[in-house]
């Protein structure tokens, strides 16, 4: 459904919507069966009085009258069970599809290329996740039911009084094309409303979540009344949003309700002249009609106030479709299962662009033998990162071939070559969990033994060790409890426990201490020992260590080789780099 669509009510959307009920359909049904026997007992309450008055009360009859007051209280009762199961069941069910839908978009969301998230708002992506869908709930438990409840209810209510009284039906039938077309306007009106409400709903969630996320800039640099003023804007539009329904029931609710009063009023008056003509028009007759009324009337307001409801469920579900429906995945048609590769990585003529028509890599091309380890060192922009986002197939190349064992990359199964490539990133992530969940990232294969071995061969067994809790200390939302050189050694720790084939390690020492520095050294040793290994270098002792280094520019190989045969080349890229950066590190 296009948000612009200007349609009331896209049939095809409902259709794909009622697709997730398809598992519960009993529920549906009993739901769907609840519906109609509450309305042929809320119409057969008004007919069972009238019956009483002129039966009855009028007739003077206590023994009928007891009767008939049993078989109101009889309909009573199986209205109230019928009530409590449909509540029950509908929510039931509203609450198993949604279930379902967020499954399968978490599920989606999770195979999307790194260039989506790019480009996507976490508030916004959270908003799909959490609020549109738990909106969509709403559907069953308020929207659809109800919709067709009432509107049953008023065709057998219609029915009805034309059966008892044609001519007190016509007064009634009359005000309803008023009504009907007030209840249409205000369905279209009401459908770009809350389109405009789920789009600053959206708008707000991803300011606040970034905002917090980015507290400590907004504060070290003193964004604090900017930011308020802001948000402060923000949320003006989020109310004037809301507003607008407000607007729109403002006027709506009080034209119905007028409508209602003014046909009881005529039932009543022509009605009692009827009576007093000595037509066939009784007392028991306009009573009945003034509850028909009320309830032709009633469910006539409420289908406007569920459409709502059913419209909120609907502009969510097409949001949330959206991404379901956004095809960003990575490829992943390869039949190869990685087995204990050598690890010989090879770059041909790799290109690659961010943004169209920008590259970022330009035709770069290199060779890292099995158990090399490989130093890349270069000006921030120059293409390093980038590197290892292709060859874990993060984002996909614009042409060229990337091959490990001789194999291109894509032949693999995507699972089976991410696994076989460990990466320690420069941005540690850490999750607000126990170390030993961010570890092993709940991989049960893994038990603690294993990571307790881990951590002791690559040194940093005895840091957790003085953490609250050792392996089980919760480390909060991003490791915020840990200092950036702990977060790097977990890192590493969690690397190494993978046991990878290929190793990739974006070096990060500028902000950590000296202890954490040389655990981190010692651990580096320990990782590349013996595997293949590219390293995005900022430490001399790694780049000197390294077999090969390659030197980057602007997207370019501008230089290659080994530290020594780097500095003898006369001006070169790296002798400079080396003179400026490396040779101020070795001085400190």
């Amino acid at each position: 459904m296009s948000e612009k669509s200007g349609k009331a009510f896209d049939f095809k959307l409902f259709k794909r919507l009622l697709g997730f009920t398809k598992a519960y359909r009993w529920i549906f049904y009993f739901v769907a069966i609840s519906v109609i026997l509450m309305s042929a007992l809320a119409v057969a309450r008004p007919y069972v009085l009238k019956v009483a008055i002129d039966e009855s009360i009028i007739g003077k009859d206590s023994e009928a009258l007891l009767t008939y007051v049993l078989i109101m209280g009889g309909i009573l009762f199986l209205e109230v069970l019928f009530q409590f199961a449909f509540i029950f069941y509908a929510n039931w069910l509203g609450q198993s599809v949604i279930r379902d839908i967020r499954v399968k978009l978490f599920q989606h969301m999770l195979r999307f290329k790194m260039a989506y998230f790019d480009k996507s708002a976490v508030g916004r992506l959270t908003t799909r996740a959490v609020n549109d869908i738990e909106t969509i709930s709403s559907i069953f438990s308020q929207g659809l039911f109800m919709i067709i409840s009432d509107l049953l209810k008023m065709g057998v209510i219609m029915g009805v009084m034309l059966v008892m009284s044609w001519k007190l039906a016509l007064i009634v039938f009359a005000i309803l094309p008023i009504l009907v077309y007030a209840t249409r306007v205000f369905q279209r009106a009401m459908k770009s409303a809350f389109e405009e409400v789920r789009t600053q709903i959206a708008d707000l969630n991803s300011f606040v979540q970034e905002r917090i996320t980015g507290m400590k800039i907004v504060q070290l640099f003193a964004r604090e009344e900017t930011e308020y003023k802001a948000f402060h804007a923000i949320n003006e539009k989020h109310k004037k949003a809301w507003i607008k329904t407000v607007w729109y029931n403002s006027i709506f609710f009080p034209i119905a309700e007028i409508a209602s009063s003014i046909a009881i009023g005529l039932v009543a008056w022509y009605g009692a002249r009827d009576i007093f003509e000595g037509g066939a028009i009784t007392v028991g007759i306009i009573t009945a009609f003034i509850q028909f009324s009320q309830m032709l009337f009633r469910p006539l307001r409420q289908i406007a106030d569920k459409f709502n409801t059913l419209q909120m469920g609907m502009v969510a579900a097409n949001r949330v479709f959206a991404v379901l429906d956004t095809e960003a995945q990575i490829a992943n048609e390869g039949t190869k299962q990685w087995q204990e590769a050598r690890g010989e990585i090879a770059f041909e003529d790799v290109r690659f662009s961010y943004i169209e028509d920008e590259e970022v890599l330009k035709g770069i091309s290199f060779a890292v033998q099995p158990g090399e380890t490989v130093a890349i060192v270069g000006a921030t922009g120059a293409g390093k990162s980038t590197i290892i986002n292709l060859l874990s197939r993060l984002y996909e190349r614009d042409s060229g071939v990337i091959a490990i064992d001789g194999m291109p990359i894509e032949e693999y199964k995507l699972e089976s070559l991410r696994k076989g490539i460990a990466i320690v990133l420069q941005d540690v992530f850490l999750f607000a969990d126990s170390i030993y969940n961010n570890i092993t990232l709940n991989d049960p294969s893994i038990s603690e033994e294993e990571v307790i071995k881990a951590a002791k061969a690559i040194g940093v067994h005895d840091f957790i060790e003085t953490l609250p809790g050792g392996y089980h200390y919760n480390v909060k939302e991003r490791g915020s409890m840990l200092s950036s050189g702990q977060r790097q050694l977990l890192a590493f720790l969690r690397a190494y426990v993978s046991q990878p084939d290929i190793l990739i390690l974006d070096e990060a020492t500028s902000s950590i201490d000296t202890y954490s520095e040389e655990l981190i050294q010692k651990a580096t040793e320990k990782l590349t020992e013996g595997r293949t290994s590219l390293v995005i270098a900022h430490r001399l002792a790694t780049v000197k260590k390294a077999d090969t280094i390659i030197v980057m520019d602007q997207g370019k190989i501008v230089e290659k080789g080994s530290h020594q045969q780097l500095l003898a080349i006369e001006d070169g890229y790296y002798k400079n780099l080396y003179e400026v950066q490396f040779m101020a590190e070795e001085a400190v």
